[in-house]
This record gives structure tokens, C-alpha cells and sequence, in this order.
């Protein structure tokens, strides 16, 4: 017990001197969000990704409407059809409603393919310019305040805040009105 409480103290006191001699540590954050609205780049994948949602929208519509207009023809039908014609029917319109179904699926993938795809480089390119400007300005860390919409940053002082020199580094000039850092009541 006593080596033990002794290995205690003497890495107490090698944490404490190495705490002394280690640089300090400089964190700063970014509002990646922040970062992505004021990018033109933004708007032009948010253009391409509705026009992509537009289009499966589209092909979406036709389908329904040719399987509602199928269903209606069935039931004006169904008291005059044999019972072959019926068992028939009701398979392919069983088989239009799976397609249907698989053709929603697809389009969602397609969608969510399409945006990281066209997110991709906007992603480095703002990753590249986060870093560049971590090293010209001698920050260790450089945070987000928010991932998929949880705080990642519980307080932060807004001097701290690189999101507009992030911006600036891309070429982006930022708008006038700051983001305003979202600090949880205390």
C-alpha cells in the first residue's frame, strides 16, 4: 500500500512538472454550420439536391398515379371480372405497389448518395481551411459547438470563435450578423 500511495505522489508531481514546461494549450471553435450557410458552394449543392428531389419526385408521382388508376379500373370492374382476370389483377397490382415502395426507397439512397457526394469536397475544403487556419493562428484544438445537433461545446467565450476566419480563408467573405453561441442556461 505504501509503494502504491508513493507511485501516486511521485506521478502527481511528474504531471504537475510537465505542466509547467508543456506550451499552452490554445483552443478555439468553429460553427461548421455557420461555416456551411455562408458558403456559395452550399447553395449551389442545395440547388442540384432539390433539382435531383424534384426529378425522383417526378417519377414518384407517375407511378402512383398509374397504380391509383389501375386500383380505380379493378373495383369498377372487380363484379363483371372472372375469377382468373381478378387473381391475375391483384397480382400485378400487388407487384406495382412493391415496385412502387422499392422505387421510394431507391430515391431516398439516391438522395442521401447525392449529398455526400456533392458535400464531399466542400467538407475538405472547409477541413483544410479549419486546419490552416489552427496552425496559422497557433490554436491545439479547434472544436464544433454542435454534431447532429448535440452540444459538443458546453460553454465557449466567442473570442475563441474561428468560424469567420475560416470563411475569410476560403475566400468567403462572412455576412454581417455573427452567430450567436448557443450557451446552455446555468
Amino acid at each position: 500500500m505504501r509503494k502504491l500511495v508513493t507511485l501516486f505522489v511521485l506521478s502527481l508531481g511528474f504531471f504537475a512538472a510537465q505542466a509547467q514546461t508543456a506550451p499552452a494549450t490554445k483552443i478555439g471553435f468553429a460553427d461548421v454550420d455557420y461555416i456551411f450557410t455562408q458558403m456559395p458552394e452550399a447553395k449551389q449543392v442545395e440547388a442540384e439536391l432539390k433539382s435531383t428531389q424534384t426529378m425522383l419526385q417526378n417519377q414518384i408521382t407517375a407511378k402512383q398515379q398509374e397504380f391509383q388508376r389501375k386500383v380505380k379500373e379493378y373495383n369498377d370492374n372487380l363484379p363483371n371480372m372472372l375469377d382468373a382476370v381478378r387473381a391475375n389483377t391483384e397480382r400485378e397490382l400487388g407487384q406495382l405497389q412493391e415496385n412502387l415502395q422499392k422505387l421510394q426507397q431507391d430515391a431516398q439512397t439516391t438522395i442521401q448518395n447525392k449529398q455526400g457526394q456533392l458535400m464531399e469536397p466542400v467538407y475538405k475544403k472547409v477541413s483544410k481551411a479549419i486546419e490552416d487556419v489552427a496552425k496559422e493562428n497557433e490554436y491545439t484544438y479547434i472544436l464544433t459547438s454542435q454534431i447532429g445537433g448535440l452540444d459538443v461545446i458546453l460553454y465557449a467565450d466567442d473570442k475563441m470563435d474561428v468560424s469567420d476566419l475560416v470563411l475569410k480563408k476560403m475566400g468567403v467573405t462572412p455576412k454581417p450578423a455573427a452567430p450567436t453561441t448557443q450557451q446552455p442556461p446555468k
